[in-house]
Formats: structure tokens, C-alpha cells, sequence
């Protein structure tokens, strides 16, 4: 904290001679050595210039007159304590007079000097009386920062107290009061741990510590008690006090109460976990519905008609329902990267793989709006650490932004190429285009560009945030760009490249839907869903018997023996977890591959279903081609026998 100012008139020396010459001489011998001076002609001058402040007052003796040596004592008896005002009195030669001896007992810190004096001597002594003027002036500043510092702290809404280094309470201020109850002269003297919950005194033993070491700590958030038995939610900052010397003496602590803070906290908490739960829900009430529409399409697709109205139909229902998954799942994946529960599966991978899956998996959107998609890739590969289902998610998102926002008959171009040790990524449109003052928000969740995308298929606004979020996570970077609206956009995506890999790994293939000669048991409560995956199973080739509830699926397994079972989760009365534990419970059925087939997809979900037993965990809709890739050790099995 800075000093205060000083003041102009803190250094000039008054002079106060009746002889005009007397005072002029003084004057200029002052001035010649660099030091400020006025000339006082009369008793009330000097009185009000002593007032407007000086470093030192030259008299004459024969201006000490009884009156005038009053009137000067009555104005220094004015002056605050720390003011002592340096007083050199020039007196004649020979015994001293009356006057001087009057006046040195009446005006306190009086210096006589004898005439004739020396000029030397009358400079040297002044400046020494300016000297003792400059500590009393240091002294004053010392208390003024004193009394502000004094003035801050009771006035402040923390609470401050300072502490011994052994922990005995020395100062306590009013905001300290008010937090924890104790008055100050019930508090001080007395040792810190008044406010200190028992389970919390280690604590306070480890502060004390770093405190004797000179450290400090600052926002160490805690609980303190108050006088009444509360506990408190308090941030601290702890400082140690050090003497002129540099020796720890003391603490200093700030305590702020963040009660309400951490009650926001709790509740912004609790409003994420039911917006979470909301989610879970709403996904799952979605997806079961969904299934057994994915599975009739499926039947659809295997009976082959060749009426082209029902196959223009089936399409149709693929096409949304596939819209209504991929709703579906990017509402949870958002929800799982803000919540930091999305792990990464990275490893070393060719870009193009990843660019030409998400191709594969944007086909039907970008078929659907006639356009034509162009791919630029370098002759060489270019190899990146990334997670493929994500990096295949990220440029599958962009291109279906693309398809979404550009006119019918027009051209997406998917270039990629390296790039001062990045692999640049971009996605161009020819569509709608995005304004200038869209571009900084175009990726913050549920942003849209003003005006529908093409058909009205314009989405949540959640797929741009959900690449940006993945993008980062791989340690990369995303811009967009656009001249503007109507003239197409341009989404740009860099990871840092990375050398290539000693061989490429093998990739697994998928099994064919059909042949499937198993025996499978469908358990679930919903009855279009379950009958619906028994048709497909059968019409794909495997014995399939089908259940609603878990009581009957556990007597089925006995009888029936399969070597698969399709098992709901969220079903009433007995739940697919217990029909899980049950299962691998008894010996005579540990050869059976369990699946849980559930609008359940959160985390928490795939490890509950691991923990009981599953060994497979699938999304409604699944559709058979999942559900197949899924069947190493079971297409040629019959099922355990008991």
C-alpha cells in the first residue's frame, strides 16, 4: 500500500523577525542553500502559515513578545500528536533574556541560537531541525497507513484475524464477529481451534506448519464452526506476519463464508444430474419405440418386395428413423462430454480410412439431397493419433451439416492434406451460407443459422458443439468460414499428424446377417419390440423363442437352452440385471452369451450391465447387422445343455 502523499508546505522553514533586515537575510541565506522559505510579518501570519504546515520556524527573540509567544503555543497545541514543529530562536549575545526563556519553556522543542551566527551554522542547524521534521513526518505517515489499514479491516465484509504462530487469537475484527459469533474480547487471547470442527484440527496443524515455514496459502476452501455449532463453507487465505527483521511473528487470515456459494454449487449439481437423468430417459423412452420400427423395416428389407411404393415407403421410415437415432445420440453424447464421461480409444490411424467411413455413414443423407460429393486426398497417407469411431463421427457430422444446408443438385467437397505438421481437414459447401455475426457462435450448442436447412431438416443444433468438443479433445483445433449468406460455408478441422504406424492393424470384418443357426431367447416387456427381433432372428436363420417378463425368461433358459439371450434392462418386477445375476448363477448355464438390448446407453449403465454379467451391451434400435458382429463364439453353438 502506498504511502500518503506529501504535502507542499511540509519542507519550507517561516520566518518570523520584527527587523524587515533580520528576515530578509535569513531569507537569502536559506534560499542559497536550496532550502524553501516565508517570511511571516506578524504574529497572525505565522499562527495560520504554522497551521498550513512547516518544516521549521526561524524567530526572532525580539518577535517572542509575551502575546505573541501565547498565540504561537495555543496554535501548536493544535497540531496532532505526532507533530513536535522544530522551533531555532535567534537570541542575543550574553545571558539569555526573558523572552527566550519564556518562550523555550512554553513552545517546547525551541533551539536558541546565539548572534552573531555563523552561516554555516545557521544552515547546518536548520537542516537538521528539517531532519527531525522529516521523521516526525514518517511517523505520521506510519500511523495514517496504520489507521486506514485499521479502518479497512473492521470495515471489511471478511472476516480478518491475526494469530500467534502457536495459534493464539491477537486481533479480530467485526466481520469475524458477525461470522462466528464470539465478540473480540471473548475471542482474542483465546486459541483459533474456537472455530474449528474437531475432525478439521489436523487440518489446522498443517496450516500452522506452512505458516511457521513462511508459506502461504491462498482460496483453501474448508468448514470452520461458529460460536453456535454451525458449520461454515469458508475460503481461506493465510499469510504469515513478519517483524522488521524478517522473523514469522504471527498469521494473518482472511476468511470468506462461501455457504451460498457452495449451496449454487449444489444445486447447479443437482439440476445437471436431472437434466442428465432427463436425458437418460427421454432417450430411452425414444429408443424403444424405435426398435421394433428398425426391426419391421428389417423384415421389409428381407421379403424383398418388388412393389416399388413399398420400397419407396420403407425407405422413408429408414431414412427418418435412422435421423431420429442419430437425434437421439448426439443429445447423449453432448451430455456425456460436458460431464467429462467420454473416454477416448485412440490409436495410430490412416486419415483416409476415417474419411471414407464417414462417407459411408453420410451416403444416404447426402444421396437423398442429390448431391455430389468430391474427395481430395494427398498420394500420401497421413497417420494421426485418434479415437476412429470419433474421428469418423467428427467428419460424418460435417458432412451431414453440408448435405443439410446446401441446395438440391449442388457439390460438397471433402478435402484433407498436411499442413506444418497437421493434418488439415475440410468440409465446403455450396448452400445457405453462414453470417458473419453467426460464425463465433456457429458452434455453441443448439445454435442455428437463421432460416430452416434444406426439407426443414435442420436438427437440434447440438452437432456442430459435439465435433467442436471432440476435436478438442484429440488436442485439436476447428474454425468455420463463409463470404457470407447464400454463398456455402466451409468447415475447417486440424489434428497434429504423427509418424506412420509399422504395419497396419487388421481390421475385423462383420458377419453376414443371415445363417444364423442358434438358439436365441428375446426377453422384453415391450411386446412390439420383442416380437418384432424374434421375427427378424428367425427369418435371419436362428431358433428364436420370445418372452415379456424376467420370471419366465429365467424357467425358458432351463428349457429352451439357448446360446444367446437378448435381454432388456429396464423391465418391471425382476429387471435384466437380476435376470443377468441369476443366470450366471447357476453353472449348468455359463456358456450362454448374454446381450442387453436397452434405450439405457448411459456409462453407468454399461458398467451396471457388466457387473451383471452381460457380456455384450447394445443401443435400441440395433439393428441384426450389430447384433451379428457381435456373435464370435455362438453361430455354431446350440446353447449349454442341463
Amino acid at each position: 500500500m502506498s504511502l500518503p502523499v506529501r504535502l507542499s508546505n511540509d519542507q519550507r522553514v517561516l520566518i518570523f523577525a520584527p527587523a524587515g533586515r533580520d528576515s530578509a537575510a535569513s531569507r537569502s541565506i536559506l534560499s542559497r542553500a536550496g532550502i524553501e522559505t516565508l517570511i511571516c510579518t506578524g504574529t497572525a501570519t505565522v499562527c495560520r502559515e504554522v497551521e498550513s504546515g512547516a518544516g521549521a520556524l526561524l524567530v526572532g527573540e525580539e518577535a517572542a513578545t509575551p502575546t505573541a509567544t501565547n498565540a504561537l503555543s495555543d496554535a501548536l497545541a493544535l497540531q496532532p500528536s505526532w507533530s513536535d514543529l522544530p522551533i531555532l530562536m535567534l537570541t542575543g549575545p550574553g545571558p539569555d533574556s526573558a523572552a527566550a526563556t519564556i518562550a523555550a519553556a512554553k513552545l517546547g522543542n525551541v533551539t536558541l541560537l546565539e548572534r552573531p551566527v555563523r552561516v554555516v551554522s545557521l544552515v547546518s542547524a536548520v537542516r537538521a531541525a528539517l531532519r527531525a521534521r522529516q521523521r516526525q513526518y514518517e511517523l505520521r505517515d506510519r500511523l495514517s497507513l496504520q489507521t486506514l489499514l485499521a479502518a479497512i479491516v473492521e470495515s471489511s465484509d471478511d472476516a480478518i484475524v491475526g494469530k500467534t504462530p502457536e495459534g493464539i487469537i491477537l486481533t479480530w475484527n467485526k466481520a469475524a464477529e458477525r461470522l462466528f459469533g464470539y465478540r473480540a474480547e471473548e475471542a482474542v487471547g483465546r486459541p483459533i481451534t474456537i472455530v474449528i470442527p474437531p475432525d478439521r484440527l489436523d487440518e489446522e496443524r498443517r496450516i500452522l506448519a506452512n505458516i511457521i515455514r513462511g508459506e502461504r496459502m491462498t482460496h483453501f476452501e474448508t468448514v470452520r464452526m461458529t460460536r453456535d455449532g454451525r458449520r461454515l463453507d469458508v475460503s481461506l487465505t493465510i499469510s504469515p506476519i513478519r517483524d522488521t527483521s524478517g522473523r514469522i511473528v504471527g498469521a494473518s487470515k482472511v476468511a470468506r463464508d462461501i455457504s451460498a456459494q457452495k449451496k449454487a454449487e449444489q444445486a447447479l449439481r443437482e439440476a445437471d444430474r436431472r437434466k442428465d437423468e432427463f436425458l437418460a430417459m427421454l432417450a430411452h423412452e425414444l429408443r424403444n419405440p424405435l426398435a421394433p420400427i428398425r426391426n419391421s423395416l428389417t423384415l421389409l428389407e428381407i421379403a424383398g418386395q418388388a412393389d416399388p411404393t413399398i420400397e419407396r415407403v420403407r425407405g422413408i421410415l429408414e431414412r427418418q428413423v435412422g435421423h431420429m437415432v442419430r437425434l437421439v445420440d448426439d443429445l447423449m453424447e453432448v451430455s456425456r462430454i460436458t460431464r467429462g464421461t467420454i473416454e477416448l480409444r485412440r490409436e495410430r490411424l490412416n486419415l483416409a480410412d476415417a474419411i471414407r467411413s464417414a462417407l459411408e455413414t453420410s451416403e444416404p443423407l447426402i444421396r437423398r439431397a442429390a448431391l455430389d460429393a468430391a474427395l481430395e486426398l494427398p498420394p500420401q497417407a497421413l497417420y494421426v493419433d485418434a479415437d476412429p469411431v470419433r474421428l469418423t463421427q467428427i467428419i460424418s457430422n460435417l458432412l451431414n451439416n453440408a448435405a443439410k444446408y446446401s441446395d438440391r443438385s449442388r457439390r460438397v467437397v471433402l478435402t484433407a492434406r498436411g499442413e506444418d505438421g497437421e493434418a488439415v481437414v475440410s468440409v465446403r459447401d455450396f448452400g445457405v451460407g453462414i453470417p458473419a455475426d453467426m460464425l463465433e457462435r456457429v458452434f455453441d450448442m443448439f445454435a442455428q443459422v437463421p432460416g430452416q436447412g434444406r426439407g426443414g431438416q435442420g436438427g437440434l443444433g447440438i452437432g456442430l458443439t459435439l465435433v467442436r468438443s471432440l476435436v478438442q479433445m484429440h488436442g485439436g483445433s476447428i474454425a468455420a468460414t463463409s463470404e457470407g449468406a447464400g454463398k456455402g460455408s466451409t468447415f475447417t478441422f486440424r489434428l497434429p499428424l504423427v509418424e506412420a504406424p509399422a504395419r497396419s492393424p487388421a481390421r475385423p470384418t462383420r458377419r453376414a446377417a443371415r445363417g444364423l443357426s442358434l438358439r436365441v431367447l428375446v426377453v422384453d416387456d415391450n411386446r412390439d419390440a420383442a416380437d418384432s427381433m424374434g421375427l427378424v432372428l428367425a427369418r435371419a436363420g436362428a431358433e428364436v423363442e420370445v418372452v415379456h417378463d424376467g420370471a419366465t425368461a429365467l424357467d425358458r433358459v432351463e428349457r429352451f437352452h439357448p446360446a444367446l439371450v437378448l435381454l432388456d434392462i429396464g423391465m418391471p418386477g425382476m429387471d435384466g440385471y437380476e435376470v443377468a445375476r441369476r443366470i450366471r448363477a447357476r453353472p449348468a448355464l455359463q456358456g450362454i452369451q448374454l446381450v442387453a438390448l436397452t434405450g439405457w446407453g448411459q456409462a453407468e449403465d454399461r458398467l451396471r450391465s457388466r457387473e451383471a454379467g452381460f457380456d455384450h451391451h447394445l443401443i435400441k434400435p440395433a439393428g441384426i447387422d450389430e447384433l451379428c458382429a457381435l456373435l464370435p463364439s455362438t453361430r455354431d453353438n446350440a446353447g449349454p445343455r442341463g
